[in-house]
């Protein structure tokens, strides 16, 4: 990671976490106050290079949902609890990693980092994703805003997930990292905000959800 790309993370990293910590408070409390449990939802994950870290979000899930069922959230699971639906809704459960940011672990752009579980399954081509410093948002994460709505209409959702997004997620990845920008990673995350923001809903046969003209092209193919 260059100094400049660096600087530029921490300067948003802690004033992110600085203007943002009113709103910090009230989803903690949130959360505190409709199951009692804790508020914050750590799991390890590959990072550069291939090492593991720990990356933090707020708890969307009941405790212990991973002992409950699969690895992968589709959409209608029954695991989410109410205010974890508001918070995925609107992405806000991912606020928490400006702190992996200001340590060091992530970068505000760059690849999601996966669970060691799916990055095993890389081919060596894909490996090279490792390369990149993961990041809190990435160009992969905007055409697949409506993930857990496509996955909830697979009759397998991990081997889709597995064969179909990852791979995808990858070349995207690799590709915009070719002519990355700082001026366009602020072009990520501006249209990352914007799509807290509802869109227009689609039929799809199976289920309505919102969908843009590259989702679309992708499920397609």
């Amino acid at each position: 990671m260059t100094l400049a790309k660096r600087s530029f993370d921490l300067a948003a990293s802690i004033g992110g976490v600085v203007v943002l910590s009113p709103l910090f408070l009230l989803i903690a409390a949130l959360i505190k106050a409709e199951d009692g449990g804790s508020v914050f939802f750590k799991q390890e994950r590959v990072g550069h290079g291939g090492r593991l870290f720990r990356m933090w979000k707020f708890r969307t899930m009941v405790p212990d949902a991973s002992a409950l069922g699969a690895s992968l959230t589709a959409a209608g699971d029954n695991r989410i609890t109410r205010i974890g639906a508001w918070l995925r809704a609107h992405k806000l459960d991912e606020l928490p990693q400006l702190l992996n940011v200001i340590r060091g672990e992530m970068t505000l752009v760059g690849p999601r980092p996966e669970v060691a579980k799916y990055v095993d399954m890389y081919t060596p081509e894909e490996r090279s994703v490792l390369d990149l410093e993961p990041g809190i948002t990435d160009r992969a994460s905007i055409v697949f805003a409506d993930e857990s709505e496509l996955l909830a209409q697979q009759p397998d959702p991990e081997r889709f997930y597995i064969e179909r997004v990852v791979p995808q997620k990858i070349r995207i990845n690799l590709e915009y990292a070719d002519r990355a920008t700082r001026l366009s990673d602020l072009g990520i995350v501006l249209e990352t905000i914007s799509h807290v923001v509802p869109r227009p809903r689609v039929r799809t046969g199976k289920a309505d959800f919102a969908i843009d003209v590259a989702t679309e092209q992708r499920i397609r193919s």
